[in-house]
């Protein structure tokens, strides 16, 4: 029972993580680890019990869904959960170390279309005379393939999807951030379903409890908080954000 409150804490840490930029992740896996847990039973584990903290903070967003693009929300919810589910069964069958090259670089690619997407957008609009926009089915293939990325890998696929979204559509981070946690929620519910099946996600129990309770508790608390932050101040802490899960990737990689 010793190890139940700090990984509670841990949980909370992520969960409110996850909610207001990303990166809970970081704070979980680390935390499962220095309990006793293998690396790959860590992974199955922190993956399980963030998704519940997802879940709630996507509740708490409900009423600040913005569209992205011209597709619906339902479609693009739909498209998550296949993606994240097909991912999930990719990761089952093969190492997840066939990403380990190239997330740092997508994370670098993905945090500078962050910091630039919007303003580029706008002057690719006044160079072409029109905008610059995707059309329906162009945002469901990107977002099934980023489903797919999620479901296997799971690293930072929330600032890809901004990322896409920004430069895509010219849509602001601070705007679609409510989005993000939804699709993510999509994403993981269906991969956690194959987890909770074919991996060892259930060998700690105790540790599974602890990060999850405090992940829906983190989840509720951060998503609030998340909304009632400024504009400009939810737009730097997701860049602050995507900055530092980039480096980490680096220097983990």
């Amino acid at each position: 029972m010793s190890e139940f409150f700090p990984v509670l804490l841990a949980g909370v840490a992520a969960g409110a993580l996850n909610a207001i930029g990303g990166g809970g992740t970081f704070v979980a896996l680390p935390a499962l680890v220095a309990f006793g847990l293998p690396p790959v039973a860590a992974n199955a584990v922190s993956r399980v019990a963030l998704v519940p903290g997802a879940v709630v903070s996507a509740w708490v967003y409900r009423r600040d869904l913005t569209p992205v693009g011209p597709t619906s929300l339902r479609a693009l919810t739909a498209v998550s959960v296949i993606g994240g589910g097909v991912g999930a069964g990719l990761l089952l069958a093969l190492p997840a170390s066939s990403f380990d090259a190239a997330a740092p670089w997508l994370l670098a690619f993905a945090t500078v279309t962050l910091a630039v997407g919007r303003p580029l957008s706008r002057a690719l609009t006044g160079a072409l005379g029109r905008p610059v926009g995707m059309s329906g089915r162009a945002v469901l293939i990107g977002q099934f393939f980023l489903a797919v990325y999620g479901g296997y890998f799971g690293g930072a696929v929330g600032i890809l999807m901004l990322a896409l979204w920004s430069i895509g559509l010219g849509l602001d981070a601070a705007v679609g951030n409510p989005m993000r946690i939804v699709q993510l929620a999509a994403v993981y519910l269906s991969a956690t379903a194959l987890f909770l099946l074919a991996s060892d996600a259930l060998s700690a129990p105790l540790l599974l409890t602890a990060m999850l309770l405090g992940a829906v508790a983190g989840g509720f608390a951060g998503a609030h908080l998340a909304r009632r932050l400024p504009a400009r101040l939810l737009r730097g802490a997701l860049l602050v954000t995507a900055v530092i899960t980039t480096v980490l990737y680096f220097l983990r990689a």
